[in-house]
């Protein structure tokens, strides 16, 4: 399958246990979650969790299925202001980042013949300069041996559009596509790996419930290939079902 379903409306959208470190420093190691309240966010929260990883939920409202897990929320972060990177920086700044996964984004339809300029913005910054700022503001709180996953979207290649259309989520999916590659560049010094991944045709909000799989079955493969990325395969754009894709 190639592009996700069409149709779809407006929606705003690690494996590591806690642990003190050996110089007995109340270090946390952490796995950060963002856009972590509904959706595919919070299905990341509920895996990781069950687990047994320490999981921080970022979002900008908490929700009640998010409450209800027990996890650390980290509420009031607005992923596309610049004062909330450091300000969520700032909140974790005792904890160490073994697994960053940025979740948050946004799919605003459009077509050739409506295009509005607002919402082609509104989701190349929701889509991709958040989570590159984001990166950059948590970046030294990434320990050594950490793994930065971007949540991006087959709809970002330029080799599998076949349909056209999406105008924006397409231009927003392919900007963090290209920004994921260089921090697999930048960070494979610091024994950071990153990877780049499409979840698949998922059943949540931001697809009005017309996906083909459901948020379980997509997580439980992105997780997987989380668990298989290592410094020798950083920078890959991956299916969650394990299917490299192209760029």
């Amino acid at each position: 399958m190639g592009d996700l379903i069409p149709g779809l409306r407006e929606q705003a959208t690690g494996c590591y246990p806690s642990l003190v470190d050996e110089r007995g420093r109340g270090t946390m190691r952490i796995a950060v979650v963002t856009g972590a309240n509904r959706g595919i966010g919070l299905e990341f929260v509920r895996q990781l969790k069950a687990r047994g990883t320490s999981v921080v939920a970022v979002c900008r409202k908490s929700s009640p299925e998010l409450d209800a897990l027990g996890v650390r929320v980290e509420a009031g972060i607005e992923v596309t202001e610049p004062q909330a990177w450091s300000q969520l920086a700032a909140r974790l700044a005792g904890d160490d980042i073994q697994l960053l996964i940025q979740n948050a984004g946004v799919l605003l339809a459009d077509s050739i013949e409506e295009i509005d300029l607002d919402k082609v913005k509104k989701q190349i910054e929701i889509n991709a300069i958040a989570p590159l700022f984001l990166t950059r503001a948590l970046s030294p709180r990434l320990a050594t041996g950490a793994k930065v996953a971007l949540v991006t979207s087959r709809m970002g290649s330029i080799g599998d559009n076949g349909s056209g259309g999406y105008y924006g989520y397409r231009m927003s999916k392919a900007a963090l596509n290209a920004a994921g590659v260089s921090l697999a560049h930048d960070l494979k010094p610091r024994g950071i790996a990153v990877v780049l991944l499409h979840p698949g045709a998922v059943r949540t909000g931001m697809t009005g419930g017309r996906g083909m799989i459901g948020a379980d079955e997509s997580v439980r493969g992105l997780l997987q290939r989380i668990d298989e990325l290592r410094l020798e395969t950083t920078g890959r754009f991956l299916h969650q079902n394990g299917e490299v894709l192209p760029w």
